[in-house]
Parts: structure tokens; C-alpha cells; sequence
């Protein structure tokens, strides 16, 4: 019989943590009485650095049932990293497959019971999928669409509407642990680890209690990470834009100095200046691009820890 960990990633979540953790439970109880996992599967909580009870909350979920354990980072260091430590600490603890889940429960706790019938077929990963958006406000549909498309423009492979609510069997986490970056971007690398894969559609819901803790400035810098970190074409894109500037630069100089003063006079100075502030931008522009690259590029040559684990329910360190 196969043991299954899901892993739930919580930052600040005490008002929803306890409803959650029953929801849960229940579903995994579900999987144990159908015979489709084994007794021995645990809900595995990852704390992410909280300040507020979310750490006792889950101290106490594991003093009231052995299904469920979990393991605590020493600071916040961000969501992915903290989807990534339960994924590896579950297969360090005997996982035969792990499912990943935010603790909000927006995503659908009935999809983990058709994920599990997947990798019985013979699936090695499963992505959740939202089936649609259309409880989305008009900016946030609009603004995830267009994400989606660049990254399909720069080359990234990606699955449409798939966050991190996916299974992943033993052997595709081992290959994922090879990964050690600073900026992860996990639903960009798994696609590319390969493994047979099949996806299972679902209804994303309405947060129950609380707030999200993915503020527009996380993720922006989601965002960054799934560009820069696999496509090199904004590198490409900054290129071409230096030869379009020195096109037209060469053009506007022309323009300026011998077309404009016989037929616009003391606009000039004008006309230059304003072509030199709209130029400087798109240089300023792609200088920052560069500068990104190389600022990672730095960061990953430290090849720091991505993160330490305080403590361990299953080991009581």
C-alpha cells in the first residue's frame, strides 16, 4: 500500500489552520478506507516563519491525531520554498507520493481523491487545474492571461490555470531535490523534469477566513522568477532594442538637424530633448533586464541553503 503526504504550506493561517486541517483529514481518511493509501499517511503542515499561532495550532493538531505531523522553518523564507522542504522532508519520511495544497483550501480537496486514482493508472504527476476564471475580477483574469501568453512567447513551458495544487510521485520529488535555487519557481521546473503527467480540472473556491498572504509585491516577484529564471529572450529583446536605437538614432539626427529648424524653428531643442528622455528610458529599461540576470546570476554562485528547519514534529528536535 502506497503512503501519501500532503503538504500544506502555512504562513499566518491560524484563523483558517484548524477548519482546514478537519477538511483534510477527513479526505485522507477517505483515501485510507478505500484502500487507495495506507494508514501510515500523514498530513504534513510546513510553518513557514508565522508570527502569529499557526505554529502551536499545528503542535496541537498532532497531539490530537497521528495523521498529522509537521515541521517548521527558522524565518520566513517564502512559499515555494516552503512547498519544496515538505516535498522533500515527505519523501525523506517514506512518501510514496506527495500532493501539495494551499492551507486556504481554495483549491478542491475532492480533486486529491481523483488525483490519487490517477497515479494508481500509472501517473506519475498530477496537476490540479482551475477549470475556469471566471470568479475572477475582469484585471485578475486579464493580467494572469497575459502572463501566460508571455511566458508562451519567451519559450517557457508552463500548464495553463495549474498552481501548486499537484501530486508528485517518489521519483519525480527525488529529481526535483537536484534543484537548489535561490528563486524557485516550482510550476515551471516540474514540467520539465517530464514523467508521465495528467491533469485533473476542478472549481477554484472563495478564501473562507482570512487573507491571502500573496500580495501584489510576491507576486510580482513570482512573476519575475518564472521569466528570468528559464528564458534568456528578454536578453535578446534588449539586443534588438540597441539596434533599433542606433537606427534611430542615426534617423533623428538627421530629422532633427536638417528637416526640423527650417519648418518648426525654435522647436528644436524641444523635439531633441524629448527623444533623448523617451531613449534614455528604453536604455534605463534594459539595463535593468541585464542587471537582473547578473544580479541572480550572483546569488546563485553563493549557493546558500534555501532555508533552515527549526524544528520537526516526527523527530522533536
Amino acid at each position: 500500500m502506497n503512503k501519501l503526504y500532503i503538504v500544506v504550506p502555512a504562513y499566518n493561517e491560524e484563523e483558517i489552520l484548524k477548519s482546514s486541517a478537519e477538511v483534510l483529514l477527513n479526505i485522507l481518511k477517505k483515501l485510507i478506507s478505500d484502500n487507495l493509501v495506507c494508514d501510515e499517511s500523514r498530513i504534513l503542515f510546513v510553518n513557514d516563519g508565522s508570527i502569529d499561532s499557526t505554529w502551536q495550532i499545528i503542535k496541537d493538531l498532532k497531539k490530537l491525531d497521528e495523521h498529522f505531523t509537521g515541521i517548521s522553518f527558522s524565518r520566513n523564507e517564502g512559499h515555494q520554498k516552503a512547498v519544496l522542504a515538505g516535498l522533500k522532508n515527505s519523501v525523506e519520511k517514506g512518501a510514496d507520493l506527495t500532493i501539495s495544497i494551499d492551507a486556504d483550501l481554495q483549491d478542491d480537496v475532492n480533486a486529491i481523491i481523483e488525483m490519487v486514482k490517477k497515479y494508481h493508472q500509472g501517473y506519475k504527476v498530477v496537476y490540479g487545474v482551475r477549470s475556469s476564471r471566471k470568479k475572477d475580477s475582469f484585471l485578475k483574469r486579464f493580467t494572469a492571461q497575459s502572463y501566460y501568453k508571455l511566458l508562451k512567447f519567451l519559450g517557457i513551458e508552463l500548464v495553463y490555470n495549474h498552481a501548486d495544487f499537484r501530486l508528485l510521485s517518489k521519483e519525480v520529488v527525488l529529481s526535483l531535490s537536484l534543484y537548489n535555487e535561490q528563486d524557485l519557481y516550482l510550476r515551471g521546473i516540474i514540467p520539465q523534469i517530464g514523467f508521465k503527467s495528467d491533469k485533473v480540472y476542478y472549481q477554484r473556491e472563495e478564501r473562507k477566513a482570512g487573507v491571502s498572504k500573496y500580495n501584489l509585491r510576491k507576486m510580482l516577484k513570482l512573476a519575475s522568477d518564472g521569466v528570468y529564471s528559464f528564458s534568456l529572450k528578454p536578453l535578446r529583446i534588449v539586443n534588438i532594442f540597441a539596434w533599433i536605437l542606433l537606427i534611430g538614432g542615426i534617423i533623428a539626427s538627421i530629422c532633427c538637424f536638417l528637416l526640423i529648424p527650417p519648418l518648426y524653428g525654435d522647436y528644436t531643442i524641444g523635439c531633441v530633448v524629448s527623444l533623448m528622455c523617451v531613449l534614455l528610458s528604453i536604455v534605463l529599461f534594459a539595463i535593468s533586464i541585464v542587471g537582473n540576470y547578473v544580479g541572480r546570476t550572483y546569488m546563485e554562485s553563493k549557493k546558500r541553503p534555501l532555508y533552515f528547519i527549526s524544528e520537526d514534529l516526527d523527530k522533536n528536535i
